[in-house]
């Protein structure tokens, strides 16, 4: 029933925890191939730390605008795979989501509402009908995914739910009293760099801060504005306020963890 659709040409992403060691992100793609060998794949990253629900959330949360309306994502980060967590598929402006319903697609979702979400219970859309216990990203978001990608309408995949039963990740949104708004740190990325979840909207154009116990740091436009190890305050690419070292590690040297809180205070 397919046979119509090696003539369409779609782009899917793919995110995960797998590294790059085993043969498990290369394993997906042929599933992938196998069913349309005209699917373009886009790796976003598959270096999210293991089981790091919070990091795939942001770090799809930050790729999902840049790529062309239609694009299907399938974000693979599963600890609960084989267990009672539900597989889902969600439609939104943008395109397609594909994976666990565990809270890593809420990042999106804030941003962009999802139109219709469907849990993947058709296995005529899955690689086998005996799914491993431990590779749904092969077994049944691959699939999916590539069927997505393939024109397969959202509503052949499985039973429709309701998008507010999804898993949602619990960041605290960041609060404001007076000119000190209270936020915490939300991901950390590949250089240390501390990425808080305080929009960097709310301190264009001021004078403005990250207070973190009795220092002060001072919010800046580029790395290059201090000196070589020193901190730094600065709306990153991504669009929040993030706390950097130059050339250096801020997880390290400011011994700061997901979670922390942090205060800026503008004028």
């Amino acid at each position: 029933m397919f046979e119509n659709q090696q003539d369409q040409q779609a782009l899917l992403t793919l995110l995960s925890d797998f590294g790059d060691r085993d043969v498990y992100v290369g394993v997906m793609k042929g599933v992938i191939a196998t069913i349309n060998s005209r699917v373009k794949i886009v790796d976003l990253t598959h270096q999210i730390p293991p089981q790091d629900i919070a990091a795939a959330r942001f770090c799809l949360m930050d790729a999902y605008f840049y790529f062309p309306m239609g694009t299907v994502h399938v974000a693979v980060v599963d600890p609960g795979v084989g267990g009672l967590r539900r597989a889902i598929a969600v439609e939104f402006a943008n395109g397609f989501l594909v994976g666990p319903d565990n809270g890593l697609f809420s990042g999106v979702l804030s941003q962009s509402p999802a139109i219709a979400v469907v849990e993947l219970t058709n296995p005529e859309y899955w690689r086998t009908l005996h799914p491993s216990s431990t590779f749904h990203g092969r077994d049944i978001f691959a699939p999916v995914g590539a069927h997505l990608a393939s024109g397969v309408p959202l509503k052949k995949l499985g039973r429709e739910i309701d998008p507010e039963t999804l898993v949602k990740l619990e960041i605290p949104e960041c609060s404001r009293t007076g000119n000190t708004i209270t936020g915490c740190i939300q991901y950390i990325d590949h250089f240390g760099n501390l990425v808080s979840n305080i929009p960097g909207s709310y301190v264009q154009g001021k004078s403005w801060g990250v207070v973190l116990g009795e220092k002060t740091i001072t919010g800046s436009g580029t790395y290059g504005d201090v000196k070589v190890g020193s901190a730094i305050a600065l709306i990153g690419s991504h669009g929040w306020v993030e706390i950097a070292i130059n050339r250096g590690n801020a997880r390290s040297l400011l011994q700061m963890q997901l979670g922390d809180t942090i205060q800026v205070v503008s004028s």
